[in-house]
């Protein structure tokens, strides 16, 4: 984005326009409970802007607290409850510029024995609004919001006294505004006169006489939300929160297409008497056959796994054939929140590199989406480097070296955490190699083929990835890796030196577009199975994927930077040659520098000074004339900043 539009952008947010971007109006933090007080930084301007935040134990059987800035300040709603709000004097301390404040030691919002989940809407046009009002008890009264955007969902609650949650969606029995769902409870939707049997507009919702919604002196809160209304992104054209419906299918699970991929989804049967839903991709919801983690707004219960919804790239998908998401012939209604939709402006936002003992907390510095690691001390089986990422759960891992399918940790490593990443894996010292998915940076894909072929798998990179990593997650396969420069012939393995091209195919991907891979032979589009893909491209200044021919003198790699790499992968592709892995938490200097193999079990090599630090990327030096540098081999590599 040119630096003139991003100044307009953020002349326009300080003066309460409407942010561009997903991660401006919403945040989903996670933190553990503190016995002093706690300042949340999620980068949402709830004070400046306003809006809601909504917070519930994860470990503890805690109501749910709902906050907003139109009410008095610490005055908590309960989402599983009729009661009135409450005050709880001096809990919730502070709406900030960059989030909120609590309290030390509260049970229900910071209690130290616990860990805990929120989330954060701010108000925008076309994405969200908070609204109050005294009822006046006078059927069809018109309750005025600035959404400038017809409402797909729309939240409301009595505060003053005790009634259920009503609530309007657009995905209810048709005519939607004829139709009241409860957020306290299980209840289908009913009809009821809630909404003066009136639709919603896009400057207004219009309410009846009743208590629960326009008693006369009683005082009301609305949440209301946006669907597929556009206003966002770099060209502001693009949704960031949808609202629909499906129908469930056991056989057959419905695919719904958001045109975006989520990181946030509510969900409750209409025809039903089932739970309402929560999941959020930070705790813990991703692809198929996952333990996504649930939170549910009717109850108190704390979090629990199942394997109801998997995340695509572009929506989502029941799973299985619970009845809560997925039963025969059941409505179903949601609100999808779309995942971080910003370019990086440095590598520092989307990268670090961690090297140090095995068992450790780090402050990744970012919400953690990729984890390569690697042991650096030992040989054999217990030096196999391996991958975990978030959309697969953090507890299942692949290893480079061998074909093996995917396994399943015990505890090893946790991603369900801010911007820390706990690693219990014992034995050897570990260099770890932490990525966050980002526009034009990085994407992970998680897909399933049926085994036919032009198999389209969509992503969000937003730009064609010109290195991508697949594995096979369910069956025994090759790594495959494809370097999308090289045209049709640029097949690679990740877990073999073999030359490009050696391996019984040719190529993976036929077509890769900004949008979309489309596979036609191989592991990635023929046979059936699960699958995880690693996406990288040139992002100017952050990264870098490019090919060299070697000279066998000090070879300058350009990478366009300005502080040289922290990262550096080259594979020789003309013959054979291993995967090197340089970083510079264990090292690039001018003299000595470690590397791994990614296609070997062995320990880290410290007594070779193959590569030397460059300004604007690397150097291959003529130390390395018969690895990474040979005369006239040609080589593949990916640098990061």
């Amino acid at each position: 984005m040119p630096s003139n539009k991003k100044l307009l952008q953020a002349a326009a947010g300080s003066a309460g326009g409407d942010s561009p971007y997903v991660e401006d109006v919403f945040s989903t933090y996670l933190y553990d409970g503190q016995a002093t007080s706690l300042a949340i930084d999620n980068g949402i301007d709830l004070a400046g802007e306003g809006g809601l935040t909504w917070i519930k134990a994860r470990t503890d059987a805690g109501s749910h607290s709902l906050f907003d800035t139109e009410r008095t300040l610490s005055t908590r709603l309960i989402s599983d409850s009729t009661n009135a709000e409450q005050l709880l004097s001096g809990n919730f301390t502070s709406f900030n510029s960059n989030g909120f404040t609590l309290a030390g030691n509260t049970g229900a919002l910071n209690d130290p024995l616990h860990s805990f989940a929120s989330w954060s809407f701010r108000k925008a046009e076309k994405f969200f609004d908070v609204v109050t009002w005294t009822g006046n008890g006078v059927a069809g009264r018109e309750i005025a919001h600035n959404l400038g955007a017809v409402p797909g969902f729309i939240i409301t609650k009595r505060t003053d006294g005790a009634d259920n949650w009503k609530c309007y969606h657009v995905g209810n029995p048709s005519p939607a505004e004829n139709y009241v769902i409860e957020l306290d409870n299980t209840g289908a939707a009913g009809t009821e006169s809630i909404w003066n049997n009136t639709a919603p507009t896009a400057t207004n919702f219009t309410v009846s006489a009743g208590a629960a919604i326009n008693g006369n002196t009683f005082t009301y809160v609305a949440y209301v939300f946006a669907s597929d209304a556009g206003g966002f992104g770099e060209d502001e054209t693009e949704n960031i929160v949808s609202c629909g419906s499906y129908v469930g299918n056991v056989s057959s699970p419905p695919v719904i297409n958001l045109g975006f991929e989520p990181q946030w989804i509510l969900f409750k049967a209409v025809t039903g008497a089932y739970t309402w839903t929560i999941f959020d991709v930070m705790r813990g919801w991703g692809a198929a056959g996952n333990n996504d983690q649930k939170l549910h707004p009717n109850t108190s219960s704390a979090e629990s796994a199942d394997n109801w919804m998997n995340v695509t790239s572009t929506g989502f998908q029941p799973e299985g054939g619970d009845q809560s998401s997925n039963g025969n012939g059941v409505s179903y209604i949601y609100m999808a929140i779309r995942r971080p939709m910003k370019t990086p402006e440095s590598g520092t936002e989307v990268f670090l590199p961690s090297f140090g003992n095995a068992s450790t907390d780090i402050d990744v510095g970012f919400p953690l989406d990729l984890l390569i690691l690697g042991t650096t001390d030992s040989t054999g089986s217990t030096n196999t480097t391996v991958t975990v990422d978030r959309l697969r759960g953090g507890k299942k891992y692949l290893q480079t070296t061998t074909t093996s399918s995917e396994f399943t940790a015990a505890g090893e490593f946790t991603l369900d955490e801010q911007n820390n990443f706990t690693q219990n894996q014992l034995g050897g010292t570990k260099i770890n190699w932490f990525f966050k998915r980002a526009t034009g940076f990085m994407d992970v894909v998680a897909y399933t083929t049926p085994g036919s072929t032009f198999q389209v798998v969509p992503h969000n990179l937003t730009v064609a990835p010109e290195l991508i990593i697949v594995k096979r997650r369910n069956g025994v396969a090759d790594w495959g890796v494809q370097y999308v420069p090289f045209g049709s012939n640029s097949a690679l393995y990740l877990n073999s030196d073999a030359a490009v091209g050696v391996g019984g195919w040719s190529y993976f991907f036929t077509s890769v577009t900004a949008a979309s891979m489309t596979g036609a032979t191989g592991m990635s589009g023929y046979t059936a199975g699960t699958y995880i893909a690693y996406l990288f491209a040139t992002l100017a200044g952050i990264s870098k994927v490019g090919s060299y021919t070697g000279t066998a003198a000090d070879l300058n790699v350009d990478c366009g930077f300005t502080a040289g790499a922290r990262f550096i992968l080259i594979k020789r592709t003309d013959s054979t040659g291993d995967w090197y892995v340089y970083d510079s938490a264990r090292g690039i200097s001018a003299g000595n520098d470690p590397y791994l193999l990614l296609n070997t079990t062995g320990a880290e090599v410290t007594n070779t000074d193959y590569i030397d630090p460059l300004a604007s990327g690397f150097i291959a030096t003529s130390n390395g004339s018969s690895t990474i540098n040979v005369n006239g081999g040609t080589y593949i590599f990916l640098a990061i900043a």
